[in-house]
């Protein structure tokens, strides 16, 4: 069902030119298939039931609409029923997501409704929020985007779009890979749908920042098995057991990046993904070539002056040359910056300075709003000031 219903959202949507309703009515159908299919049996072809089901309910919706006259119009335009066309507007319906007018968590929330097939109520919960206060988000966002064509975009929109559709699917992976808030560290079903996406616009993009964001999730998610212990608590990556990295993802992701590197200018994306590829081809983290990789925080930084590059560019510095130097670039650093007070509670610790160490550790534990974060560094807090 996830993978059929953007196509039937696709088909209706072209069909009828009006996303919204097109939307709602999948939803009714996969709520009638829910019902059915277990004690009937699924159909044959159950795209076309699917696609049926959710035709005769944009049927009803138009007809009990107040502009009766103008909407039986279009109902009498409609084709006649048969074989379900067998195209599939999956990538359509991710880049009319992913449009430029709606805001970044706007398009991750309808993307994971029309696209990923997640449940409105599974989207409040992984952001958080009342199930009440994300539908209204989604049916803003479905508002916005109504009146836009249903097609791909136009070989002049296309790498525009595609940056947003890239930076989307990029959100979307960091939220379930780094929860902001919550219980757990991770979100698995958020990170595992991104790079489920991401598969599906490299397939269809001959793109290198494509190619190299994907190869960016495989290489960081590979890590997910030891980045945890039986606890739930965050491992920092200097003491996970590598044996439990999955290597095949490793090696899908280095194969990924070397292609790309190989095809064009080298993007953000690309950069990141080299530098995971560093960390993950290590044995150890006293292996790992720290040099290299502050060389690229560099050039990342450089390139997209994030600030967030900035501290990991400091750990690279410390790793080089020492906790000092990685420290020294923290000056002056925006004081909001997450996890800023934990890189600087570890620095401190490294440079034998425990006192300013429990100081940014129990500022750190203070401003963590995932609970499995707060737990490790109240743990340092404890370790420190026994």
């Amino acid at each position: 069902m996830r993978e059929l219903a953007p196509q039937v959202l696709g088909t209706l949507a072209r069909r009828w030119g009006d996303f919204a309703a097109a939307e709602d009515a999948v939803q009714e159908a996969l709520i009638a298939a829910v019902r059915r299919w277990p004690t009937d049996g699924v159909p044959e072809q159950p795209r076309g039931w699917l696609l049926q089901a959710a035709s005769r309910r944009m049927v009803d919706q138009w007809r009990s609409d107040r502009a009766r006259r103008e909407r039986e119009a279009r109902v009498a335009a409609e084709p006649a029923e048969g074989e379900a066309a067998q195209g599939d507007d999956t990538l359509t319906v991710l880049f009319l997501c992913c449009h430029p007018v709606l805001t970044p968590a706007s398009a991750v929330a309808l993307t994971l409704r029309a696209v990923g097939g997640l449940t409105t109520a599974e989207i409040a919960r992984a952001f958080l929020v009342s199930e009440a206060t994300m539908a209204q988000r989604i049916s803003r966002a479905k508002q916005r985007i109504g009146g836009e064509r249903f097609s791909m975009p136009s070989p002049d929109e296309h790498p525009a779009r595609l940056r947003t559709v890239l930076r989307v699917l990029y959100l979307m992976f960091n939220e379930g890979y780094v929860g902001s808030a919550g219980t757990d560290l991770t979100r698995a079903d958020l990170s595992d749908e991104a790079i489920r996406l991401m598969r599906l616009v490299h397939a269809a993009d001959d793109d290198a920042e494509a190619a190299g964001l994907l190869a960016l999730m495989l290489l960081t998610d590979a890590r997910r098995p030891a980045r945890t212990d039986a606890a739930g608590d965050p491992v920092p990556l200097a003491e996970q057991d590598r044996t439990r990295w999955d290597r095949a993802r490793i090696a899908e992701g280095t194969a990924l990046l070397d292609r790309a590197i190989g095809s064009g200018a080298v993007g953000e994306y690309q950069l990141q993904a080299a530098i995971a590829a560093l960390h993950d081809r290590a044995a150890s983290a006293d292996a790992t070539d720290w040099s290299q990789i502050l060389a690229l925080y560099g050039l990342l930084e450089q390139m997209t002056g994030n600030k967030v590059v900035t501290l990991n560019r400091a750990v690279a510095a410390s790793m080089v040359d020492g906790p000092a130097a990685g420290l020294a670039i923290l000056d002056g650093v925006d004081e909001s910056l997450p996890r800023l007070d934990q890189l600087r509670a570890h620095l401190y610790e490294l440079a034998g300075d425990r006192d300013r160490s429990l100081v940014h550790y129990r500022r750190a534990a203070g401003r963590a709003t995932n609970l499995a974060e707060r737990r490790y560094l109240d743990a340092q807090v404890a370790r420190l000031g026994s």
